[in-house]
């Protein structure tokens, strides 16, 4: 597989485009880390979360400062807000938060492992202006239920995808860690997922951080992304489910084959973050040396529109297997999660991987 002359200018275009983006690093994106304590205890887990954890969980009036603050200089019915953990539900406010969220104008979402998701309570999420929801399914039974450490889980996601795909007011996709374990199940999950009205499947592999570090079945081989890669191209032809990788790595020549959109790390461009403990960072996922502030300590705002350089100016990552890579004009370096730290190499590139 080659690219072809219109791919390559797509792609030049789209280099100038990402460029300019940073450039405005205009904020639609922000996820709030509302709580870090978690009902399940899931192998590949970044953030290491538990059921009690050290770090409280973020007063729901800290945080509607800060969107009060950012309503100033953006129009809040543009920044989409992401509640993430931890799991979201384990806060029991958590429908308050999202109707003082709607009431000053902001859409917003969540993540979720749909383990504690009844019908009343999603009902009543809905009326607080839930917009959109996320919901992972890791493999059939056994193998998710095995990621996620929880004999239960599976049967708790499959009730959840009944209540959540019935919802026509909210905006739903399924996403899949794809591993060993579960590569060889994909036909069967998508199929699932098709039979309970599920219209939206991502896909992603795992990033050596966090607990992931210690498993070696979460790691895809050389065959096994390609083969992940070649599924996804194959199953996009089928308008029942759209299928799409995530936006976690730079794929090369498949790029524009398996996303709607060519890669691109917004971490810190458009997206940001408050975390639980009020620190400021872009994807929740990246490594706590790239938090940029603290709202305790400085207005949002500020920090958004001051800091946030290692994210916007990326040509401290051409280290590495990046350094020769004649890709790197097109990924920037890939994702900011992959870097530890400002002089850190790429932990892993996909794309490599397949060529290496």
């Amino acid at each position: 597989m080659s690219v072809s002359i219109r791919q390559s200018l797509v792609k030049k275009l789209f280099a100038g485009f990402a460029k300019n983006e940073a450039k405005l690093h205009k904020l639609s994106y922000l996820f709030w880390e509302c709580t870090l304590r978690c009902n399940l205890n899931c192998l590949h887990c970044g953030s290491d979360c538990k059921k009690e954890s050290r770090v409280k969980d973020m007063p729901a009036n800290d945080f509607i400062k800060v969107l009060e603050e950012i309503k100033s200089e953006y129009n809040p019915g543009e920044v989409m807000i992401v509640l993430t953990g931890g799991e979201p539900l384990m806060r029991k406010d958590l429908e308050d938060c999202g109707k003082r969220i709607s009431a000053l104008g902001y859409p917003w979402g969540m993540v979720t492992n749909g383990f504690m998701l009844s019908k009343n309570r999603f009902d009543e999420l809905v009326k607080s202006g839930l917009r959109a929801i996320t919901l992972s399914m890791d493999g059939l039974e056994d193998n998710h239920n095995w990621l996620r450490g929880n004999k239960n889980s599976f049967a708790a996601v499959e009730n959840a995808l009944e209540i959540i795909a019935g919802e026509e007011k909210v905006i739903h996709d399924v996403v899949t860690c794809v591993n060993k374990r579960n590569i060889a199940e994909l036909e069967e999950i998508r199929n699932k997922l098709i039979n309970h009205g599920v219209k939206a499947w991502r896909l992603f592999t795992i990033a050596p951080i966090g607990r992931a570090t210690n498993y070696s079945e979460l790691n895809l081989s050389k065959d096994e992304i390609k083969y992940l890669f070649d599924y996804i191209v194959e199953s996009r032809k089928d308008d029942r489910i759209t299928t799409s990788f995530s936006c976690e790595s730079y794929a090369g020549v498949y790029d524009h084959q398996i996303r709607d959109g060519l890669f691109f790390c917004r971490a810190g461009i458009n997206i940001g973050s408050v975390l639980a403990d009020g620190s400021v960072s872009a994807c929740p996922n990246n490594n706590p040396s790239f938090v940029q502030g603290n709202i305790y300590n400085e207005s949002f705002l500020s920090i958004w529109n001051n800091k946030f350089e290692s994210m916007r100016n990326r040509s401290w990552m051409k280290n590495g297997i990046c350094k020769t890579c004649k890709d790197f004009k097109y990924c920037n370096g890939g994702a900011m999660h992959l870097r530890e730290n400002c002089n850190s190499e790429i932990l892993k590139c996909l794309w490599h991987e397949i060529h290496k």
